[in-house]
């Protein structure tokens, strides 16, 4: 074992330099969507999966399955463990091909031909013009306009090619010893029955989903009086304030259970207080240094992306970087000055906080414990973040006194906008990986993705297509970034679990003992000493060890979630009693044509 520790050492050293390349190179073309650097992306990929299979094959001549040393033992069984770079040369670049390919359609698609416009040959792209759209108008055919018209702009373009990449992961699957490429990605898991949890889980929060959408759908219809919802309960998939209706957080004025009161909305006042993009992240990073978590460094204040330049085309799509040389991490995200992406510069910064706290760890294990782990500790500090006693801390509640902060209406306010965010996202989060391991096995094929898909979005969310969809014409899963850039998603739904598992456990570690939901770890040591222990192991635990680190639990769970909503589920009970609640489970007829 001491040589093969010795390999391991100098594999770190070799790992870390291919790995920066090709991220380097990767984020010159995110950042810049050009053939130039698209090709040099490409060939650092394929340097880099050269050079994975290569490791693999040497890590192999050890019998690192019978080491003694269990940490290095699991480091080796990463390393043989190489996804895609097991296809051979030309098989592995016409899948990396492909994923550009399609990444490229979604980055650079936009639509024409609004209604009322003057100019048909006027393009708006996904951010912000379609997004902001989608949150702010209230006109049902212009919403229709923007909604179908993305589908048609990115999704409706890819079937094809993506129907060939799936074949190109199964490939891969296969010459790795997994029956597909869903079992590929379950495994990241380490848990047998890994689906099955979700399902559980799913079934625990689901009433939850159940009564939020039974009062969001009355809401609804009494805007759009004139307009025919289906009959069999669901809510057409444009008018919730989002191009996929992952977040109802638009809607958070029509659904406000106390109106006369007001919403926790800080946007105007982050606008007034004259913050930008830079003003964000600091106040971000503030929040983490009052936990005594690690600053962020100079390479991530000289080299992330923070704005949307006006001279070149880029990937607007939110993310963090880590660039695997313990030096270099950044964030690049297209800003704009609103609470929402206040929350998402906390959560962007929290992937860059974790990068940070394991990366002293083999490389193999510069990772979270498990993928739904990185997702949730972003997530984590926006529960804190987004309360109104956090908010009125930092200034941005300037009207608010404690009176306010004690109102039991405005609390209600807050739970409502807390749910339209995390509540409505669980079904969405849950179901485009159903989707995605369907196609996998074969179960999806290429003459039925968009029904499947759509059978999963009417099965899960109780939502309809606006306007009818095709079967061989349409890809609408294609309009959502994570599918052509093969980003899996179930990690989300996951970390919507985990989240607030973990904010139970810093708000115990932080001394509170008021509501769950009112809680903010802000300004605690203890609370930031828990989740940077955490952190500090990355992967080179089990997931369930490092969560019972934090939590004293080796399981997920959906209580502390259940707990945290529990006010507002009553309310909503309250509310509905008497209305219908609940959703066919079929897509209405003629949602879908063949």
């Amino acid at each position: 074992e001491e040589e093969a520790q010795a390999w391991a050492d100098q594999y770190n050293i070799d790992a870390s330099k291919e790995n920066f390349d090709q991220v380097d190179a990767s984020w010159n073309y995110n950042t810049n969507l050009t053939d130039h650097n698209l090709q040099i992306s490409l060939e650092m990929s394929e340097k880099l999966a050269a050079f994975d299979k290569v490791s693999a094959g040497e890590a192999n001549e050890f019998d690192w399955e019978n080491f003694q040393d269990e940490t290095l033992s699991r480091e080796f069984g990463r390393i043989v463990d190489i996804g895609e770079a097991v296809l051979p040369e030309d098989d592995y670049n016409e899948c990396n091909n492909l994923r550009e390919s399609m990444k490229y359609i979604y980055s650079t698609g936009c639509v024409s031909n609004r209604p009322g416009d003057e100019d048909p040959e006027k393009c708006y792209p996904l951010d912000p013009d379609l997004t902001q759209i989608m949150a702010t108008s209230e006109d049902w055919a212009e919403l229709v306009w923007a909604w179908e018209g993305w589908r048609d702009a990115t999704g409706k373009q890819m079937p094809d090619m993506y129907e060939e990449f799936a074949g190109y992961l199964n490939q891969a699957a296969d010459m790795n010893g997994y029956a597909d490429n869903g079992e590929y990605w379950r495994s990241w898991y380490e848990m047998d029955g890994f689906a099955e949890e979700c399902e559980r889980l799913w079934l625990e929060v689901k009433p939850l989903y159940d009564q939020l959408h039974a009062y969001v759908r009355r809401k609804l219809q009494e805007r759009y009086p004139d307009e025919e919802f289906p009959a069999d309960g669901h809510i057409p998939a444009h008018i919730l304030g989002n191009m996929w209706a992952q977040s109802w957080a638009a809607l958070e004025p029509l659904v406000r259970p106390f109106p006369e009161k007001s919403s926790i909305d800080v946007t105007d006042e982050l606008v007034n207080q004259g913050y930008d993009a830079l003003g964000l992240f600091v106040l971000a990073e503030e929040f983490f240094i009052s936990l005594g978590l690690i600053e962020m460094p100079p390479p991530f204040w000289e080299h992330s992306m923070i704005e949307k330049p006006d001279d070149r085309d880029v990937t607007c799509h939110a993310s963090a970087w880590d660039f695997m040389n313990q030096v270099d991490f950044r964030v690049k995200q297209c800003t704009e000055v609103t609470q929402s992406w206040l929350s998402t510069t906390h959560h962007e910064m929290g992937h860059v906080e974790y990068f940070l706290q394991y990366m002293n760890q083999p490389i193999q294990f510069r990772t979270g414990a498990n993928p739904g782990f990185h997702e949730a500790i972003g997530d984590v500090m926006d529960l804190s973040v987004n309360t109104p006693d956090h908010l009125y801390a930092i200034g941005l509640l300037p009207d608010y006194d404690e009176d306010d902060l004690n109102d039991p209406e405005v609390d209600m306010n807050f739970l409502m906008s807390m749910a339209l965010s995390k509540i409505a996202f669980l079904p969405f989060g849950y179901l485009i990986d159903q989707w995605r391991w369907d196609v996998f096995a074969g179960d999806s094929v290429r003459e039925t993705y968009n029904s499947d898909w759509w059978d999963q979005r009417c099965k899960y969310q109780g939502l309809s297509p606006p306007v009818t969809r095709h079967v061989n014409e349409d890809f609408d899963a294609g309009s959502k970034y994570h599918v052509p850039a093969n980003t899996p998603y179930i990690r989300y739904f996951i970390s919507h679990i985990l989240q607030f598992q973990f904010h139970e456990a810093l708000c115990e570690a932080a001394g509170w003992e008021g509501d769950l939901h009112r809680c903010s770890i802000y300004q605690s040591l203890e609370a930031g000493q828990l989740i940077g222990d955490m952190m500090e192991l990355g992967a080179s635990k089990p997931w369930p060890d490092a969560l019972e680190a934090m939590t004293g639990t080796r399981d997920m769970s959906a209580e502390p979630i259940i707990h945290y909503f529990q006010p507002l589920l009553d309310w909503l009970a309250a509310e509905n009693e008497g209305h219908p609640i609940g959703w066919n489970e079929q897509c209405p007829d003629g949602a879908i044509e063949g």
